[in-house]
């Protein structure tokens, strides 16, 4: 057998090298076979390991926690106007006396976060509960783009200092939709959106009569939001939105032209820019209007030259259009009252009763920015804003004129520009509203 084999060899050399070659290639892809079979690691099996964490909070000592290993608890919450040193740590899950003796004597600390409401504050803690590291966030001046850091940490010797710092803001964009099964806010609160948004959907479509919305009605947007080291602080401007009321969809864009002020247009470069914001008070109720009544304080009959607007005291007050601070501070009846003069210099609104006033005489002011704030100063029998419009010195029905639109569209110029991102922003709003469809089976 050896020597046929020896014979063969030598008569078919080539032979034995493609034989040999096979050999090695069917090895290799053997061996490139076991290793493509090994288990996928998303399919391994995970462990979770449970370990109760007792809290000094809930009446527990140092000596339960002797036994535990070491390592971090982290909570994020948001300052509340009302909170104390004590209050905020517990609800971040700290139990530290020397941490909230700190907050209380740090002059940072007190300016920064005691009496805010708002501001979102991230705790890190020892696994006894022992504060290391406080972080607080916050918007600084609107539109500034900054945000505001302060940071109060722990250093090895177990001794507290406090820093302030300023970066920049990162803006995203998300899509969200809702369907309306009652309210407004009802709707935006089911689709995790912030008020802010709620309440910017009511001004851009002020049309529609949001007391009054149908079980049905739905909503698709494109927003804003400003993120501080990756945290959501809060939302910004809504880019983009389409309302379905009944039978009739609005639709509205967010567009700026270059050197101009930018604005919300409907898709085909129609305006939707009022020269007035429909109420001065966010999403509120009239109590009373522009008519005859009895006055609540003399008893009287007598013509009521304004609107009523019935709302929590402190609740913020916009002015309705933009203009220039004619009159800040008290008079008479009217208590702490704001006077702004228009850019037509034949209007005046007035805003009486507050709480807080937030500007100055001479002061220039833009639509929709805040104000002060609603009180029950003056002669007022509880609290609400009285909003006056005057022509003229002569006094209007507010409803009237601020039904006023402006009648201008998106300029030729840049109307191409302006066609171009409508169509990319139609396809988002396309994908937000297949969101709200599949959040709502």
């Amino acid at each position: 057998m050896l020597a046929r084999l020896a014979l063969s060899i030598q008569r078919h050399p080539k032979r034995l090298t493609a034989a040999i070659a096979a050999l090695m290639l069917t090895a290799g892809g053997g061996a490139f076979a076991v290793a493509s079979l090994g288990p996928d690691p998303a399919d391994l099996p995970v462990r979770t390991l449970t370990q109760a964490i007792p809290s000094l909070v809930e009446g527990s000592t140092l000596a339960d926690l002797a036994d535990l290993n070491s390592f971090s608890l982290y909570r994020t919450d948001y300052t509340r106007s009302s909170d104390t040193p004590e209050s905020l740590l517990q609800r971040l899950g700290v139990a530290d006396p020397a941490a909230s003796a700190f907050l209380r004597s740090n002059e940072l600390a007190r300016q920064h976060v005691l009496s805010r409401s708002g501001r979102l504050v991230s705790a890190e803690a020892s696994n006894d509960h022992q504060l290391l590291k406080l972080t607080v966030r916050w918007v600084m001046e609107e539109n500034s783009g900054n945000f505001q850091r302060l940071v109060l940490e722990r250093n090895a010797a177990g001794q507290f200092a406090a820093t302030v710092s300023t970066a920049p803001l990162t803006v995203s964009t998300r899509l969200a939709g809702g369907t309306i099964h009652s309210t407004l806010f009802a709707a935006t609160d089911a689709a995790s959106l912030p008020d802010s948004v709620a309440v910017q959907i009511a001004d851009i479509f002020s049309d529609i009569n949001f007391h009054r919305l149908h079980k049905g009605d739905r909503f698709s947007l494109i927003y804003e939001t400003l993120e501080a080291d990756g945290e959501f602080l809060r939302s910004g401007r809504i880019l983009a939105a389409e309302f379905q009321n009944r039978d009739k969809l609005h639709q509205a864009m967010w567009f700026q032209e270059p050197g101009q002020r930018g604005s919300y247009y409907a898709m085909d470069g129609s305006s939707l820019r009022r020269a007035y914001l429909k109420t001065p008070v966010e999403f509120s109720r009239m109590s009373s209007g522009f008519a005859v009544r009895k006055h609540p304080i003399h008893g009287t009959w007598r013509r009521h030259l304004g609107d009523d607007y019935a709302a929590p005291a402190g609740t913020k007050v916009r002015t309705v259009g933009d203009g220039v601070v004619e009159f800040a501070g008290w008079q008479n009846g009217f208590g702490n009252v704001i006077f702004v003069k228009h850019s037509n210099v034949s209007h005046v609104t007035v805003y009486a009763h507050l709480s807080r006033i937030d500007v100055k005489k001479g002061e220039a002011v833009e639509q929709g920015e805040i104000i002060g704030a609603v009180g029950s100063t003056g002669w007022s029998t509880g609290p609400h804003l009285h909003f006056e419009f005057r022509v003229n010195g002569v006094h209007q029905n507010p409803q009237a004129v601020l039904a006023q639109n402006e009648s201008t569209a998106i300029s030729e110029k840049v109307r191409h520009a302006f066609m171009a991102q409508a169509s990319m922003l139609h396809m988002q709003l396309a994908s937000a509203e297949q969101i709200r469809q599949a959040s709502a089976q």
